[in-house]
């Protein structure tokens, strides 16, 4: 991710026009997010799919890819945003509306091949030291997810190991390697 040297506030960066891939606005910096590529794409999607197959029947929460939420003096755009249902930004007819101005339940985000891993891992810990209950970083390098909780050391998991996301979206997990699996297509 680029990182430019404008001098912005927070209110003032939300004023500038969306861009693709998105910017975001961290320790007082703008930077644009990578461009993804179809394994990132495909792992959004299962992701997105898996969550909302668990958690909107139930009216738990939904998965969002590419959602800004916006909180803690910055201004992020995980890959999959996962927000509590009650929590969903609504417009007076009721209709989900607007961006996230607190944060997720879960914030995933999904590493490529040229993004730098120490920032995204820093994203992570950002996350829950925020208020974010659960961050996941897949790697698709070495087909593994790196978990961040509140209190807990970062917990590297792979293959049989289960993320279980607790007491954000409880009873909902997923195997790691049946999440790579799913977007081998093959």
């Amino acid at each position: 991710m680029a990182t430019t040297r404008q001098a912005l506030t927070l209110e003032e960066f939300l004023q500038l026009p969306e861009e693709k891939p998105a910017l975001e606005f961290v320790a007082g910096a703008v930077r644009q997010k990578v461009s993804p590529e179809i394994l990132h794409s495909l792992l959004q999607k299962i992701l997105c799919q898996w969550i909302d197959a668990y958690a909107v029947p139930r009216r738990l929460a939904v998965a969002a890819p590419e959602l800004r939420t916006t909180f803690a003096g910055a201004s992020h755009v995980p890959d999959v945003a996962v927000c509590q249902w009650g929590r969903i930004p609504r417009d007076h007819h009721g209709w989900p509306a607007g961006p996230l101005r607190e944060p997720p339940l879960v914030a995933i985000e999904i590493a490529l091949p040229r993004q730098s891993r120490k920032q995204l891992r820093d994203d992570c810990a950002w996350y829950v030291a925020n208020g974010v209950a659960l961050a996941i970083l897949c790697i698709p390098d070495d087909r593994s997810v790196l978990a961040h909780r509140p209190g807990v050391p970062e917990q590297r998991l792979q293959g049989a190991d289960v993320v279980d996301f607790g007491a954000a979206l409880p009873g909902f997990q997923f195997v790691v390697g049946e999440l790579y699996a799913a977007a081998r297509l093959g």
